[in-house]
């Protein structure tokens, strides 16, 4: 994945053969809770939705690497004990860059899960998508790489792609037909946007410089 500072992303991946990612609610808040430990350092969350075997995240890049002090995590980061996953504690100063927080994200939720489901193996796409919507070239966003697709018609596309990025994600459960209309689906910052309830994830005072809602 390449990115630069200052752009907007949807970062995108799914189960391995398509299989599910999420298998009870714990599960789902156990993965925000690693997206506000592994994306929120390096991004604003502009919008977001987990689905039963793929997520989308919409986000700004604000840094590209960080040098911090990393006290009382490892590489595996946040696990739950309900997972069966103990936290191990380490104090080092390291170099970490917004590519490889994404990928100690997954891996770390992939070992829990795992562990879990007492399976081996990978859980996600061996590669993760990310596909800039404001960047003056190279925009290419493709917004179908789940099994539940959509055709794009767009005219200004460096101005109108936020838009639809940040539209798709929250259709994407009425999409799935999992639910009749967007904010019944609790996983998605859908009910963030609706005032449905105080969601800190997503930061509304910069998604309103680049989307209506």
């Amino acid at each position: 994945m390449n990115f630069e500072k200052g752009y907007i992303y949807h970062i995108y991946n799914q189960g391995n053969n398509r299989q599910k990612i999420f298998f009870n609610r714990d599960n789902y808040l156990f993965f925000l809770k690693k997206i506000k430990a592994y994306i929120t350092p390096y991004s604003d969350i502009l919008a977001w939705c987990l689905m039963p075997n793929h997520f989308h995240l919409m986000v700004l890049v604000n840094s590209l690497v960080l040098d911090e002090k990393n006290e009382g995590l490892d590489t595996e980061g946040f696990v739950q004990s309900s997972l069966g996953v103990s936290l191990r504690h380490t104090e080092t100063v390291i170099e970490k860059t917004f590519n490889s927080s994404i990928g100690i994200m997954l891996m770390g939720y992939t070992k829990a899960i795992n562990k879990q489901e007492n399976r081996t193996g990978k859980l996600f796409r061996e590669q993760t998508k990310a596909e800039c919507l404001n960047c003056p070239n190279g925009i290419t966003p493709s917004f179908y790489n789940t099994e539940f697709k959509t055709q794009l018609q767009v005219v200004n596309p460096e101005f109108q792609y936020p838009q639809v990025c940040f539209n798709y994600i929250h259709q994407n459960p009425v999409r799935a037909g999992l639910v009749d209309k967007e904010t019944t689906w609790e996983f998605s910052s859908a009910q963030d946007y609706a005032g449905m309830r105080n969601g800190t994830m997503v930061n509304k005072m910069v998604a309103k410089e680049y989307i209506v809602f």
